[in-house]
Protein backbone atom coordinates (compact mmCIF):
# COMPACT_ATOMS: atom_id res chain seq x y z
CA UNK A 1 0.00 0.00 0.00
CA UNK A 2 1.50 2.91 -0.71
CA UNK A 3 1.70 6.05 1.57
CA UNK A 4 -1.48 8.05 0.08
CA UNK A 5 -3.56 5.32 -0.07
CA UNK A 6 -2.60 4.43 3.60
CA UNK A 7 -3.58 7.55 4.75
CA UNK A 8 -6.77 8.08 3.38
CA UNK A 9 -7.57 4.40 4.76
CA UNK A 10 -6.61 5.94 8.03
CA UNK A 11 -8.82 8.98 7.82
CA UNK A 12 -11.70 6.73 7.09
CA UNK A 13 -11.25 4.91 9.96
CA UNK A 14 -11.33 7.56 12.06
CA UNK A 15 -14.54 8.97 10.58
CA UNK A 16 -15.75 5.77 11.26
CA UNK A 17 -14.84 5.04 14.20
CA UNK A 18 -15.81 8.85 16.07
CA UNK A 19 -18.26 9.52 18.21
CA UNK A 20 -20.96 11.31 16.12
CA UNK A 21 -21.61 14.07 17.39
CA UNK A 22 -25.53 14.90 16.60
CA UNK A 23 -26.68 18.76 15.06
CA UNK A 24 -29.27 20.07 17.71
CA UNK A 25 -32.32 21.87 15.86
CA UNK A 26 -31.74 24.89 17.32
CA UNK A 27 -32.02 28.22 15.70
CA UNK A 28 -28.13 28.61 15.90
CA UNK A 29 -28.22 25.83 14.00
CA UNK A 30 -31.06 26.28 11.44
CA UNK A 31 -30.98 29.91 10.81
CA UNK A 32 -27.74 30.17 9.59
CA UNK A 33 -26.57 32.86 7.09
CA UNK A 34 -23.67 33.89 4.80
CA UNK A 35 -22.80 37.15 2.82
CA UNK A 36 -22.10 36.16 -1.04
CA UNK A 37 -20.00 38.03 -2.95
CA UNK A 38 -22.40 39.80 -4.80
CA UNK A 39 -24.05 41.02 -1.36
CA UNK A 40 -26.78 38.82 -1.28
CA UNK A 41 -27.59 36.95 2.09
CA UNK A 42 -27.77 32.90 1.65
CA UNK A 43 -29.73 31.17 4.26
CA UNK A 44 -28.66 27.51 5.27
CA UNK A 45 -29.06 24.57 8.28
CA UNK A 46 -27.55 22.09 9.34
CA UNK A 47 -28.62 18.48 10.14
CA UNK A 48 -27.53 15.32 11.37
CA UNK A 49 -24.40 14.03 12.28
CA UNK A 50 -21.48 17.57 12.96
CA UNK A 51 -18.50 14.53 12.45
CA UNK A 52 -19.83 12.61 9.57
CA UNK A 53 -19.40 13.16 5.60
CA UNK A 54 -21.18 16.41 4.18
CA UNK A 55 -24.34 16.04 1.80
CA UNK A 56 -25.56 19.19 0.52
CA UNK A 57 -29.34 18.73 0.70
CA UNK A 58 -31.33 20.64 -2.19
CA UNK A 59 -35.14 21.58 -1.34
CA UNK A 60 -37.84 20.84 -2.87
CA UNK A 61 -40.38 23.46 -4.53
CA UNK A 62 -42.07 25.21 -2.52
CA UNK A 63 -39.92 24.83 0.11
CA UNK A 64 -36.50 26.06 2.15
CA UNK A 65 -33.78 24.94 4.29
CA UNK A 66 -36.15 23.54 7.06
CA UNK A 67 -37.33 20.59 4.75
CA UNK A 68 -34.52 18.45 5.74
CA UNK A 69 -35.65 18.60 9.41
CA UNK A 70 -37.90 15.65 8.71
CA UNK A 71 -35.11 13.22 7.68
CA UNK A 72 -32.72 14.71 10.56
CA UNK A 73 -33.23 10.92 12.35
CA UNK A 74 -32.37 9.34 9.32
CA UNK A 75 -29.52 11.51 8.58
CA UNK A 76 -28.46 10.97 12.32
CA UNK A 77 -28.51 7.52 12.25
CA UNK A 78 -26.57 7.23 9.10
CA UNK A 79 -24.33 9.89 10.49
CA UNK A 80 -24.35 12.50 7.55
CA UNK A 81 -23.44 15.83 7.70
CA UNK A 82 -26.55 17.79 6.06
CA UNK A 83 -26.55 21.78 4.98
CA UNK A 84 -29.72 22.74 3.57
CA UNK A 85 -29.19 25.83 1.95
CA UNK A 86 -31.98 27.85 0.02
CA UNK A 87 -32.43 29.21 -2.53
CA UNK A 88 -32.74 33.06 -3.38
CA UNK A 89 -36.48 34.56 -2.11
CA UNK A 90 -37.22 31.37 -0.01
CA UNK A 91 -36.82 31.69 3.77
CA UNK A 92 -33.68 33.42 4.60
CA UNK A 93 -32.08 34.31 1.34
CA UNK A 94 -32.56 37.17 -0.51
CA UNK A 95 -34.37 37.77 -4.19
CA UNK A 96 -31.67 37.20 -6.64
CA UNK A 97 -33.39 39.28 -9.72
CA UNK A 98 -33.37 37.55 -13.25
CA UNK A 99 -32.01 34.21 -11.68
CA UNK A 100 -31.35 31.05 -13.69
CA UNK A 101 -31.09 27.57 -12.47
CA UNK A 102 -28.13 27.92 -13.31
CA UNK A 103 -27.03 30.53 -11.66
CA UNK A 104 -27.38 28.53 -8.59
CA UNK A 105 -24.34 26.29 -8.36
CA UNK A 106 -21.88 29.41 -7.66
CA UNK A 107 -24.13 30.05 -4.34
CA UNK A 108 -23.11 26.26 -3.40
CA UNK A 109 -19.46 26.71 -4.50
CA UNK A 110 -19.30 29.65 -2.06
CA UNK A 111 -20.92 28.00 1.03
CA UNK A 112 -18.71 25.03 0.41
CA UNK A 113 -15.85 27.33 0.63
CA UNK A 114 -17.41 29.21 3.91
CA UNK A 115 -17.84 25.76 5.80
CA UNK A 116 -14.61 24.88 4.09
CA UNK A 117 -15.70 21.79 2.54
CA UNK A 118 -13.16 20.60 0.02
CA UNK A 119 -15.71 17.33 -1.13
CA UNK A 120 -19.16 16.64 -0.71
CA UNK A 121 -22.27 14.89 -2.07
CA UNK A 122 -25.14 16.49 -3.26
CA UNK A 123 -28.82 15.59 -3.09
CA UNK A 124 -31.47 17.48 -5.21
CA UNK A 125 -35.44 16.41 -3.87
CA UNK A 126 -38.33 16.70 -5.82
CA UNK A 127 -38.23 20.79 -7.04
CA UNK A 128 -34.60 20.78 -5.80
CA UNK A 129 -33.56 18.20 -8.91
CA UNK A 130 -32.92 20.65 -11.57
CA UNK A 131 -30.29 22.50 -9.21
CA UNK A 132 -28.44 19.32 -8.40
CA UNK A 133 -28.50 18.34 -12.24
CA UNK A 134 -26.77 22.29 -12.40
CA UNK A 135 -24.19 21.73 -10.38
CA UNK A 136 -23.07 18.01 -12.11
CA UNK A 137 -22.81 20.44 -14.75
CA UNK A 138 -21.05 23.88 -13.62
CA UNK A 139 -19.34 22.70 -10.39
CA UNK A 140 -15.52 21.39 -10.27
CA UNK A 141 -16.10 17.50 -10.27
CA UNK A 142 -13.43 17.00 -7.70
CA UNK A 143 -15.39 18.30 -5.25
CA UNK A 144 -18.54 16.23 -5.29
CA UNK A 145 -18.00 12.82 -4.32
CA UNK A 146 -21.55 11.83 -5.61
CA UNK A 147 -24.96 13.94 -7.51
CA UNK A 148 -28.07 12.20 -6.49
CA UNK A 149 -31.39 13.14 -7.85
CA UNK A 150 -34.87 12.25 -5.81
CA UNK A 151 -37.89 12.57 -6.90
CA UNK A 152 -36.86 15.24 -8.83
CA UNK A 153 -39.12 17.66 -11.29
CA UNK A 154 -39.24 16.33 -15.17
CA UNK A 155 -38.23 18.60 -18.36
CA UNK A 156 -41.40 20.13 -19.41
CA UNK A 157 -40.26 19.75 -23.06
CA UNK A 158 -41.55 15.94 -22.67
CA UNK A 159 -44.36 17.60 -23.28
CA UNK A 160 -47.02 19.25 -20.53
CA UNK A 161 -49.77 16.74 -20.97
CA UNK A 162 -47.94 14.42 -18.60
CA UNK A 163 -48.86 16.47 -15.80
CA UNK A 164 -51.84 17.61 -13.73
CA UNK A 165 -54.24 20.09 -15.05
CA UNK A 166 -53.25 22.33 -12.23
CA UNK A 167 -49.99 22.30 -12.39
CA UNK A 168 -50.37 23.02 -16.20
CA UNK A 169 -52.48 26.45 -15.36
CA UNK A 170 -49.86 27.32 -13.00
CA UNK A 171 -47.12 27.15 -15.97
CA UNK A 172 -49.35 29.11 -17.63
CA UNK A 173 -50.25 31.90 -14.93
CA UNK A 174 -46.44 32.14 -13.96
CA UNK A 175 -45.67 32.99 -17.81
CA UNK A 176 -48.72 34.68 -18.71
CA UNK A 177 -49.82 36.63 -15.51
CA UNK A 178 -47.43 35.86 -12.56
CA UNK A 179 -49.75 38.75 -10.06
CA UNK A 180 -52.85 36.04 -10.15
CA UNK A 181 -50.25 32.75 -9.63
CA UNK A 182 -48.80 35.40 -6.64
CA UNK A 183 -51.90 35.83 -5.46
CA UNK A 184 -53.52 32.72 -5.78
CA UNK A 185 -50.34 31.72 -4.13
CA UNK A 186 -50.65 34.35 -1.20
CA UNK A 187 -54.72 33.11 -0.57
CA UNK A 188 -53.70 29.42 -0.17
CA UNK A 189 -50.72 30.40 2.11
CA UNK A 190 -53.51 32.44 3.91
CA UNK A 191 -56.27 29.82 4.34
CA UNK A 192 -53.31 27.34 5.20
CA UNK A 193 -52.09 29.66 7.76
CA UNK A 194 -55.48 30.57 9.46
CA UNK A 195 -57.05 26.60 9.25
CA UNK A 196 -53.97 25.03 10.51
CA UNK A 197 -54.41 26.99 13.86
CA UNK A 198 -57.87 26.01 14.45
CA UNK A 199 -58.46 23.59 17.84
CA UNK A 200 -59.63 20.68 15.60
CA UNK A 201 -56.41 21.12 13.23
CA UNK A 202 -54.00 21.15 16.76
CA UNK A 203 -55.94 18.20 17.72
CA UNK A 204 -55.54 16.48 14.55
CA UNK A 205 -51.61 17.32 14.29
CA UNK A 206 -50.91 16.39 17.32
CA UNK A 207 -52.91 12.71 16.75
CA UNK A 208 -50.48 12.68 13.84
CA UNK A 209 -47.47 13.38 15.38
CA UNK A 210 -48.13 11.39 18.05
CA UNK A 211 -47.86 7.95 16.16
CA UNK A 212 -43.88 7.95 15.13
CA UNK A 213 -43.68 9.99 18.63
CA UNK A 214 -40.41 7.13 19.53
CA UNK A 215 -38.48 8.65 16.65
CA UNK A 216 -38.05 12.00 18.19
CA UNK A 217 -37.18 13.44 21.07
CA UNK A 218 -38.95 16.93 21.03
CA UNK A 219 -42.61 17.36 22.71
CA UNK A 220 -45.57 16.81 20.58
CA UNK A 221 -45.88 20.55 20.67
CA UNK A 222 -42.32 21.44 19.58
CA UNK A 223 -42.88 19.30 16.71
CA UNK A 224 -46.80 21.03 15.73
CA UNK A 225 -44.40 23.96 15.94
CA UNK A 226 -41.34 22.94 13.42
CA UNK A 227 -43.89 21.45 11.18
CA UNK A 228 -46.24 24.72 11.08
CA UNK A 229 -42.54 26.78 10.62
CA UNK A 230 -41.88 24.45 7.73
CA UNK A 231 -45.09 25.49 5.81
CA UNK A 232 -44.88 28.79 5.97
CA UNK A 233 -41.53 30.14 6.41
CA UNK A 234 -40.60 29.36 2.33
CA UNK A 235 -42.88 32.29 2.50
CA UNK A 236 -41.70 34.83 4.91
CA UNK A 237 -40.66 37.33 1.65
CA UNK A 238 -43.71 36.74 0.09
CA UNK A 239 -45.54 34.33 -2.32
CA UNK A 240 -43.41 36.47 -5.32
CA UNK A 241 -40.05 33.76 -5.24
CA UNK A 242 -42.09 30.65 -5.43
CA UNK A 243 -44.13 32.31 -8.31
CA UNK A 244 -40.87 33.00 -10.07
CA UNK A 245 -39.74 29.56 -9.37
CA UNK A 246 -42.44 27.76 -10.88
CA UNK A 247 -41.83 30.01 -14.01
CA UNK A 248 -38.07 28.50 -13.69
CA UNK A 249 -39.30 25.03 -13.54
CA UNK A 250 -41.77 24.31 -16.29
CA UNK A 251 -39.57 26.13 -18.78
CA UNK A 252 -35.53 25.29 -20.37
CA UNK A 253 -33.47 24.79 -17.57
CA UNK A 254 -30.42 25.92 -19.37
CA UNK A 255 -28.66 22.94 -18.89
CA UNK A 256 -27.00 21.47 -21.76
CA UNK A 257 -27.73 17.04 -20.80
CA UNK A 258 -25.14 16.76 -23.40
CA UNK A 259 -22.32 18.61 -21.55
CA UNK A 260 -22.90 16.97 -18.35
CA UNK A 261 -19.36 14.76 -17.85
CA UNK A 262 -19.89 13.81 -13.94
CA UNK A 263 -19.73 10.42 -14.30
CA UNK A 264 -21.41 9.28 -10.66
CA UNK A 265 -24.97 10.60 -11.06
CA UNK A 266 -27.67 9.11 -9.47
CA UNK A 267 -31.48 9.09 -9.79
CA UNK A 268 -34.23 7.63 -7.90
CA UNK A 269 -37.61 8.15 -8.93
CA UNK A 270 -41.49 6.98 -8.06
CA UNK A 271 -42.89 4.94 -11.09
CA UNK A 272 -46.47 6.31 -10.16
CA UNK A 273 -45.33 9.98 -9.10
CA UNK A 274 -48.10 12.33 -10.55
CA UNK A 275 -46.63 15.13 -9.03
CA UNK A 276 -43.53 14.53 -11.42
CA UNK A 277 -44.34 11.92 -13.68
CA UNK A 278 -41.83 9.52 -14.70
CA UNK A 279 -41.48 9.97 -18.60
CA UNK A 280 -40.21 13.58 -18.00
CA UNK A 281 -37.53 12.51 -15.84
CA UNK A 282 -37.11 9.22 -18.30
CA UNK A 283 -36.89 12.40 -21.31
CA UNK A 284 -33.91 14.07 -20.13
CA UNK A 285 -31.93 10.79 -18.78
CA UNK A 286 -32.01 9.62 -22.18
CA UNK A 287 -30.17 12.86 -23.01
CA UNK A 288 -27.39 12.79 -20.59
CA UNK A 289 -23.76 12.08 -21.95
CA UNK A 290 -22.86 10.37 -19.05
CA UNK A 291 -25.52 7.91 -18.01
CA UNK A 292 -26.47 7.82 -14.75
CA UNK A 293 -27.20 5.48 -12.39
CA UNK A 294 -31.35 5.21 -12.50
CA UNK A 295 -33.58 3.31 -10.59
CA UNK A 296 -37.25 3.31 -10.99
CA UNK A 297 -39.03 1.79 -7.42
CA UNK A 298 -42.35 0.51 -8.38
CA UNK A 299 -45.37 0.94 -6.82
CA UNK A 300 -43.99 4.35 -5.10
CA UNK A 301 -45.72 7.61 -5.37
CA UNK A 302 -43.69 10.78 -4.85
CA UNK A 303 -45.03 10.93 -1.39
CA UNK A 304 -43.99 7.19 -0.67
CA UNK A 305 -40.27 7.38 -2.08
CA UNK A 306 -39.01 8.44 0.86
CA UNK A 307 -39.27 4.66 2.29
CA UNK A 308 -36.57 4.05 0.49
CA UNK A 309 -34.42 7.10 1.41
CA UNK A 310 -31.87 4.43 3.75
CA UNK A 311 -30.89 2.52 0.67
CA UNK A 312 -30.71 5.60 -1.17
CA UNK A 313 -28.68 7.30 0.89
CA UNK A 314 -26.28 4.09 1.32
CA UNK A 315 -26.11 4.63 -2.35
CA UNK A 316 -25.21 7.74 -2.85
CA UNK A 317 -22.54 7.89 0.30
CA UNK A 318 -21.22 4.47 0.80
CA UNK A 319 -19.73 3.54 4.03
CA UNK A 320 -15.75 3.21 2.51
CA UNK A 321 -16.55 7.30 2.15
Amino acid sequence: MNPTAKTRFSMRSIQRTTKCRYIGTTSSRVDQTMRLSDGRTLGYAEYGCETGYPLIFMHGYPQCRLEASALDHIFRQRRIHVIAPERPGFGLSTVQPNRRIMDWPADVQALAHHLSLSRFAIMGGSGGGPYALACARMLPQGMMSAVGIFAGAGDWRAGAHHMPWIYRVSMLAAEHWPAGLRGSLAFVVWILRNGLNTQMATRRINDYLLKDRDQHDESVEERRAQLLRIIFEPFAQGTGPAAYEAKLLSQDWGIKFGDITYNNLHIWHAEKDWNSPLPMTEYYVKLLSKKPSFTVFEGDTHFTIHRHLDEILSELIPESL
